[in-house]
């Protein structure tokens, strides 16, 4: 005689996975995170926006020169 199956496990078979567990492990991955401190944060926060600007420059300044030499060639 076969088991009947339940609602629940035959919408768990259907999808291949379970809402209730999958939002119950995201919350418990969540709680693992290490947010920084203020400071911290400002550090890291100006670091990024230096390099940025940094990289900003430099790819400006390398297509003026690539620029400038093409002209030179072209002209």
């Amino acid at each position: 005689m076969e088991e009947t199956k339940t609602r629940k496990e035959k919408k768990k078979d259907a999808k291949g996975f379970d809402m209730k567990r999958i939002l119950f492990n995201l919350k418990a991955e969540f709680n693992k995170i290490i947010w920084p401190d203020r400071e911290s944060l400002i550090k890291r926060t100006i670091a990024v926006f230096a390099s940025s600007v940094s990289l900003g420059v430099i790819i400006a300044v390398v297509d003026m020169i690539v620029k400038f030499g093409l002209g030179f060639l072209i002209s």
